[in-house]
């Protein structure tokens, strides 16, 4: 693989971390619920997942787990059900529109990894992408280094965009804050789960 061939691959990596997606409507709900911390370490979580199935893939264990029938469809049912749990509790937020103050930076640090990780590990559509459209930018004779590599690139591109979400998202906390509004990006947030929880489910892939 040339320098041509890897700034294409950057273009069209960014082009897909730039779509909204499960990753997207997570981390706003947690940096909308639980701040830039939490928000940031939900991050962390997807770019941890991304980082462990990018390392599957170049091991050859995530072509095991796609032709293993049973096991692919499980962990889709798994994540879809866990965005649609996710889902569901941002839409309760949003029709109670009762907010209680923060948990300790510790929990939030830890319940917005677990969810970046937990919504990112069990969507394997990450892992097919990893599968299928990394190798079309190798050549045939590439080794499973260069393959980790485009992983790895993927990941980190990842996490900056999230990074740079909770920035953002984090700068408009006056406004997020206000109750209306935050009663309106929950209902946002857990429709869309709930969208990407279904679609997840139904797709055949």
């Amino acid at each position: 693989m040339n320098w041509h061939a890897y700034g294409t691959f950057l273009t069209f990596a960014t082009v897909v971390v730039l779509i909204p997606g499960p990753d997207f409507a997570v981390v706003t709900g947690n940096t909308v619920s639980g701040g830039r911390r939490r928000g940031m370490w939900c991050a962390a979580g997807v770019s941890t997942s991304n980082v462990i199935q990018g390392a599957a893939a170049v091991a050859g264990l995530g072509a095991l787990i796609v032709r293993a029938q049973p096991v692919f469809h499980v962990i889709k049912w798994v994540g879809a059900l866990y965005l649609a749990y996710l889902g569901v509790q941002a839409l309760r937020s949003a029709i109670r529109g009762r907010y209680a103050p923060p948990p300790a930076a510790g929990a939030e640090a830890a319940n917005g990894w677990r969810q970046g990780f937990l919504s990112n590990i069990t969507n394997p559509k990450v892992l097919m992408f990893y599968l299928a459209i990394l190798p079309q930018f190798l050549t045939p004779d590439a080794g499973a280094t260069l393959l980790l590599a485009l992983a790895l690139t993927h990941a980190v591109l990842s996490l900056a965009y999230l990074l740079f979400l909770t920035t953002m998202l984090h700068r408009a906390r006056r406004i997020l804050e206000r109750r209306a509004v935050r009663r309106a990006l929950d209902a946002l947030t857990g429709t869309a789960m709930l969208a990407f929880g279904a679609r997840l489910a139904v797709d055949r892939a």
